[in-house]
C-alpha cells in the first residue's frame, strides 16, 4: 500500500511539473563559469510564456549563501496580453575558490483576467488583492570553478590610488590631515584599518566615505580614507603599499602611496613647567588651628581635628578646579589622552607621551598613577 501511494505521488509531481513546464520556458546564461574569487560575473536569466490561456507572474532571485554575494542589476520585462516575457540581470561575487554552486528562487504565480479586472476595481482607496495560484519551481543549481587570487591579494579588480596631504610640518602634537582615495571597477576594496599601528605618532580615524555602484558592466567604486596623524617629534610615515589583482587581463600590480617625512616643531622640556601655578593655590588661615591646640591636651583629639580639615580642603580645591573633575571621571586611557590634548597639549605634553607611550607602545604604566600625578 505504502509503495503504491509512493508511486501515486511520483506520478502526480511529474505531472505537476510538466505543468509547469507548459506555461512557460527559460533561458540561464552566464559570461563566465570559472573566475577568480571576487571577480565580478553577470547572469540572466530568461522567462518567456508558452500557455496564451492563462495570466502569468513570477517572483524570482538568488539563494543567499556565504559562499557568493550577488545583486540584482537589471529586469527587462515585456507584458504583452498573455505573452509574458522577463529578464533578471544579477552581478555576482564568489568569494571562495573551489566548486560552488549557485541557487535559485523561483514562484510561478497564475491568474486570470477576471482576477486582473477584480483587483484593480474600486477607487485609488479601494484596491483589492489580486488572488493568483502560486507554484515553487525548481530551477537547476549553477556550478561555477572559482580560481584562487596570488597570496597576499587585497584588492581584486582595475583600481588606482591618490592621496591628499595639505601640509608635512606643524607644531607638536598638532593634526596633519590626510586622506586617501581608492577608486576603479571591482569588488570594493574596504579595509577595516587602510594604516597599522604605529607608535610613532598617533592616527584620529574616521570611517570611510564609501561610493558604489553595481551594473552590468560590474562595480564602480570611489572609497575615501581619511585620517589625522599627530605628534610630539618630527617621524616618517612609510611607504604605503597594496597588493591588487586584475582578473580580466590576469595580473597582478601594487597600488602605492610614496613614504612621507613630516617635520614637527618639538616643545623644549623647560617650557613645561610653570613658574607660576595655574590656578592659583587656595591660601588659608592656620592661625585658629594653633589656637584651638592650645585647648587640646590629648594628641589624637588633635591628629583627628587636622586630618578632617585636610579632607575638606582637598573637597574645596577640586570644586574650584573643574579640570581636576574631568581627569578624575576619565575611565581609561584613551579618555584621558583626548582630554589633555583637547585642554592644553603644551602642559601636559609629558602625560600626553606616558599615555601614548602605554595605548600606542610596548611601554606599560599605571593609568591611576598618571591622575594622581595630574590631580594638582
Amino acid at each position: 500500500m505504502k509503495n503504491s501511494l509512493g508511486k501515486l505521488f511520483t506520478i502526480f509531481f511529474i505531472i505537476l511539473q510538466s505543468l509547469c513546464a507548459e506555461d512557460f520556458e527559460y533561458t540561464f546564461d552566464i559570461d563566465n563559469k570559472t573566475p577568480y574569487v571576487k571577480e565580478g560575473i553577470v547572469l540572466t536569466l530568461e522567462l518567456n510564456q508558452t500557455n496564451p490561456d492563462v495570466v502569468l507572474l513570477f517572483n524570482f532571485d538568488l539563494k543567499k549563501s556565504d559562499e557568493y554575494t550577488f545583486r540584482r542589476v537589471d529586469i527587462e520585462e515585456s507584458d504583452i496580453h498573455h505573452d509574458l516575457r522577463v529578464k533578471y540581470s544579477y552581478l555576482i561575487y564568489p568569494l571562495k575558490s573551489g566548486n560552488i554552486n549557485i541557487k535559485f528562487h523561483l514562484l510561478k504565480k497564475v491568474t486570470s483576467d477576471d482576477s486582473v479586472a477584480y483587483s484593480f476595481s474600486g477607487d485609488r482607496d479601494n484596491v483589492k488583492g489580486l488572488v493568483t495560484t502560486d507554484t515553487p519551481i525548481s530551477l537547476p543549481s549553477l556550478h561555477l570553478s572559482v580560481k584562487s587570487l596570488p597570496k597576499e591579494t587585497l584588492f581584486v579588480g582595475d583600481f588606482k590610488i591618490s592621496h591628499n596631504l595639505k601640509k608635512r610640518s606643524a607644531k607638536a602634537y598638532e593634526p596633519l590631515p590626510l586622506s586617501v582615495t581608492i577608486e576603479g571597477d571591482g569588488y570594493p576594496p574596504l579595509l577595516e584599518r587602510l594604516l597599522s599601528k604605529d607608535m610613532r605618532f598617533t592616527q584620529f580615524i574616521e570611517r570611510p566615505m564609501i561610493e558604489t555602484k553595481d551594473t552590468i558592466n560590474g562595480t564602480v567604486n570611489k572609497i575615501v580614507y581619511s585620517m589625522a596623524l599627530s605628534s610630539s617629534k618630527s617621524f616618517t610615515l612609510d611607504a604605503i603599499e597594496f597588493p591588487a589583482f586584475n582578473p580580466k587581463i590576469e595580473k597582478s600590480y601594487i597600488l602605492k602611496i610614496p613614504a612621507q617625512h613630516f617635520e614637527i616643531e618639538e616643545i623644549a622640556k623647560e617650557t613645561l613647567v610653570d613658574e607660576v601655578n595655574s590656578p592659583a593655590p587656595i591660601e588659608y588661615d592656620w592661625g585658629w588651628l594653633w589656637s584651638l591646640l592650645s585647648y587640646i591636651t590629648v594628641f589624637i583629639a588633635g591628629y583627628i581635628s587636622s586630618t578632617a580639615w585636610s579632607m575638606r580642603t582637598k573637597k574645596d580645591k577640586k570644586k574650584a578646579n573643574p579640570l581636576d573633575q574631568k581627569i578624575a571621571n576619565c575611565r581609561d586611557p584613551k579618555t584621558l589622552l583626548q582630554l589633555l590634548l583637547a585642554t592644553d597639549p603644551q602642559r601636559f605634553a609629558i602625560d600626553i607621551e606616558k599615555l601614548e607611550s602605554s595605548i600606542y607602545g610596548d611601554k606599560k604604566i599605571s593609568f591611576e598613577k598618571i591622575k594622581r600625578e595630574l590631580d594638582y
